[in-house]
């Protein structure tokens, strides 16, 4: 494991640093994953998609770099360091997109995969459901066969994007009457069909990054399907072992980001936060272990080709840790706190989501106990 970067990784960190510089639009700073200026950041995902920053694990037949996940994991810190936005097509590269890889045909690779990329296609994942969040094989949307459609009825929740995707990755029940794991189709739905319906949930920072999506006799064409029909379960799998490949990276950028503010504030209130200075450093200390278990995770993946839990292991710690980190600033501030530049306010706001998002930390902690610890399970 290389804890430092490589010669060639030092030279590629510098370009890409210099190469934000010069391309970031000022009004997308501090931005995070917010979609309000969409057209601006499709231009933003567009543009490092042509400078050679996007897709860079992907192989070159499919319009990507063919190179390491080392340069995946720079830009990821590159792109925090600046407080830029990540390409807005997160599920379509991180997971759409290597599915479609690994199971989709020759037309399903053509049709999608370059758009990805120039972000022209944006797309959402239909996996969890109201009566089966984190069990996939409990899924409840129904696609039943007529001829060449399939006609799909349910509805989804939790779903990132979905208020701007143009697809969706959609695990559906075909087969009722099949053992278990075995009746699952996985469909490519194009969001703009007939019967679906999006509805966004309002959370309290006063944004809608979560959505339900409603399918109603939606018709989707068997050309759609990805993998086999009832061979979705092995499909969804492929897509949550993509979704966790560079994740380590993404999250500790993000915390560096957090913390370095928290430090700031520190250093300009110094009075407010001497009785909390064990605490920041504290998780100064955890954001250096963090980024350790991320290099670790680099070193698995590019070794095996498949990530590992460790994955679990930093998205678990990071979600806690970001909450932490936000009550932090809001005891510096003290009652200023609501008055501030809005940063902080927001930040303990919406970190209430990040124990659920991408994996509740419940279920995070099973995963930690019975792979890594090798614990019996619970169930």
């Amino acid at each position: 494991m290389e804890l430092t970067d490589t010669p060639e990784e030092a030279g590629f960190r510098a370009e890409l640093r210099a190469w934000i510089a010069q391309h970031l639009p000022q009004e997308l700073v501090g931005l995070g994953a917010s979609t309000a200026r969409l057209p601006l950041l499709r231009e933003w995902s567009r543009a490092l998609s042509d400078a050679g920053y996007v897709g860079l694990t992907w192989p070159r037949e499919y319009g990507g770099g063919g190179g390491r996940h080392a340069q995946e994991g720079i830009v990821l810190e590159e792109l925090a360091r600046a407080d830029a936005p990540h390409h807005v097509g997160t599920i379509g590269l991180g997971m759409a997109g290597p599915t479609i890889m690994s199971h989709g045909t020759q037309e399903q690779k053509s049709a999608h995969l370059q758009r990805i990329l120039k972000a022209e296609e944006i797309w959402c994942q239909g996996f969890s459901e109201p009566s089966a969040g984190s069990d996939l094989a409990s899924v409840r949307t129904r696609a039943e066969r007529r001829g060449d459609i399939f006609l799909v009825n349910g509805q989804k929740v939790w779903s990132s994007y979905a208020h701007i995707a143009d697809w969706c990755i959609l695990l559906t029940l075909s087969d009722p009457e099949a053992p278990r794991y075995r009746g699952l189709t996985y469909l490519l739905v194009d969001m703009h069909s007939r019967g679906v319906e999006v509805r966004p949930l309002r959370q309290m920072t006063g944004d809608a990054d979560f959505n339900e999506i409603f399918f109603t006799d939606v018709e989707v064409p068997v050309a759609n399907v990805l993998g086999e029909i009832g061979g979705g379960w092995e499909v969804a799998m492929t897509t949550l072992l993509h979704e966790r490949a560079t994740l380590g990276f993404a999250l500790t950028g993000l915390l560096d980001s957090g913390i370095r503010r928290l430090l700031t504030l520190a250093v300009s209130n110094p009075q407010s936060a001497e009785p909390w200075l064990s605490q920041i450093a504290h998780e100064w200390i955890q954001l250096q272990a963090l980024k350790l278990t991320a290099h670790r995770s680099l070193g698995q993946l590019d070794r095996s080709g498949m990530p590992g839990p460790e994955g679990s292991v930093i998205k678990l710690a990071w979600s806690e840790s970001s909450q932490r980190v936000g009550k932090l600033a809001r005891h510096l501030l003290g009652e200023e706190a609501v008055l501030d530049d809005g940063f902080w306010h927001y930040q303990q706001l919406r970190s209430r989501g990040n124990t659920i998002e991408a994996g509740a930390s419940e279920i995070l902690r099973n995963i930690v106990a019975e792979r890594v610890l090798q614990l019996p399970r619970s169930r």
